[in-house]
């Protein structure tokens, strides 16, 4: 059994079961290159302001490097005995540098620690995510370019509406990968605090110089309060909840393109690269990337939950509790990365069945607006419109036939308005190109949203 770094204040030696019970280091043993990161900068800060020597601060560098050397070719040994990655680090460099290394621990404290390496670990995975949700946007607009005139059933409650491009459709997930990015960028201006340097939770009496701290690891900030430092993870909550969004988007997406790859639908053809089979129905081809994305989901809002629920009620400053923040943070780190990186790949191979998705588009009274459109621009109140184009609906569907199969005297019988040129107002082309608002379906909106996303995508990449 180890000595513990507390065995000076207890009468008893640790049971073995609450050595197992609160080790953390199957887990947290990820974070030992920011852990050993922090120390080096810790104990060349200590050297700095005098505490101690550059004989001893070359010692413990030299030291450091040696157990990561070991912790990266996974020749370290691990013992629940020594609860942490932290405790296993310092154990190990005082057998590697000798009795000098009882002295890196000077003026922090794990709690300190801990709130370093959450931080600079979230900082370096924010960064990746980031990239990802970038790879992901990029991606999109490209399908979308590749398919600029295919027209398909916009849909409202699951029913078909109206008419819109694809490329449409497409660039509306670019906008929601979009906000998550600046959520994501936004998150990371409150990790990228420095916490190390507040100790336990009130500061220390030696004379540190955590600004020199915050400059060797690269932090443009420290943080101002000893307590706040310490007990703060609001950003980790804060990452965890732009990656539920993100994962909520994914989880959209996924659900068109299981329904989309359906022989009812048709719209899609995943590739065959990304689909799996049954083990007793050869014909099948299932949709096995979007279902579980689909299914991640709830893994990592249910990691949400769990950082939530856990600092709920915790007063300052540090509490044991906080151990458990990592397996949910950690576990939504992988599946968002996971989830986000299958899915840049997977896009670009996407068939588009073009035909099939105009033929739905084609049916289901989808030009019943454009209609109705058509006589409120020769006077009609739109109100009065729209009742007219119902009863034209539903004589429609008596005759067994779509709107602009009636012919002009069916549909004159409606409104004296009609006349021969109501067959163009209702072509798909023309549907979806007069719809030149803002933000409508139009091509010309389409590829002005596609050339935009371009040159801010490369702007990102400069």
């Amino acid at each position: 059994m180890a000595e513990k770094p507390w065995d000076g204040r207890f009468a008893e030696k640790t049971d073995k079961r609450v050595e197992a019970f609160t080790a953390s280091h199957a887990y947290d043993r990820r974070l030992y290159p920011y852990d050993i990161a922090g120390s080096i900068a810790h104990c060349k800060m200590l050297a700095k302001v005098g505490v101690i020597t550059g004989e001893e601060v070359a010692q413990l560098v030299e030291g450091l490097g040696t157990v990561k050397r070991e912790l990266d070719h996974g020749k370290f040994v691990f013992d629940d005995s020594l609860e942490d990655i932290h405790m296993h680090i310092e154990a190990r460099l005082l057998q590697v540098a000798g009795k000098v290394a009882q002295k890196l621990h000077t003026a922090r404290s794990r709690n300190d620690q801990i709130a370093l390496d959450v931080r600079m670990y979230l900082r370096e995975e924010t960064r990746c995510t980031i990239g990802l949700l970038r790879a992901l946007r990029k991606a999109l607009v490209e399908l979308a370019a590749a398919h600029p005139d295919v027209i398909m059933p916009g849909y409202t409650h699951t029913q078909r509406a109206q008419p819109v491009l694809m490329a449409h459709h497409l660039m509306a997930y670019y906008e929601m990968f979009t906000r998550d990015q600046a959520r994501m960028v936004d998150c990371l201006g409150r990790i990228d605090v420095m916490p190390l340097g507040t100790a336990a939770l009130a500061g220390t009496t030696y004379p540190i110089d955590r600004a020199y701290v915050a400059e060797l690891l690269d932090f443009p900030a420290v943080s101002n309060n000893s307590m706040d430092a310490v007990s703060d993870r609001d950003f980790a909550m804060e990452f965890l909840s732009a990656a539920s969004i993100s994962m909520v988007h994914l989880s959209r997406l996924s659900e068109e393109l299981v329904l989309w790859s359906t022989a009812e639908f048709g719209f899609v053809t995943l590739p065959d690269a990304f689909a799996t089979g049954s083990s007793i129905m050869p014909q099948k081809k299932n949709p096995d990337i979007p279902e579980i994305v689909r299914g991640k989901t709830g893994r990592v809002v249910g990691s949400l939950v769990a950082l939530l629920t856990l600092m709920k009620s915790l007063p300052m400053a540090y509490n044991r509790d906080m151990q458990e923040d990592k397996e949910p943070l950690f576990d939504a780190v992988d599946t968002l990365t996971a989830c986000l990186s299958i899915n840049a790949d997977m896009i670009p191979r996407i068939i588009v069945n073009r035909e099939t998705m105009r033929r739905a588009a084609s049916v289901g009274f989808l030009n019943a607006t454009d209609m109705a459109d058509y006589l409120v621009g020769r006077g009609m109140p739109f109100r009065k419109a729209h009742a007219c184009v119902g009863k034209a609906v539903a004589f429609a569907l008596d005759k067994g036939k779509e709107l602009h199969e009636l012919t002009l005297d069916e549909l004159k019988g409606f409104s004296s308005l009609i006349q021969e040129d109501l067959y163009e107002h209702l072509t798909l082309e023309h549907m979806v190109d007069r719809r030149q608002s803002v933000g409508g379906t139009s091509t010309r909106n389409v590829v002005a949203a596609i050339d935009a996303a371009r040159r801010v995508l490369a702007g990102e990449e400069a």
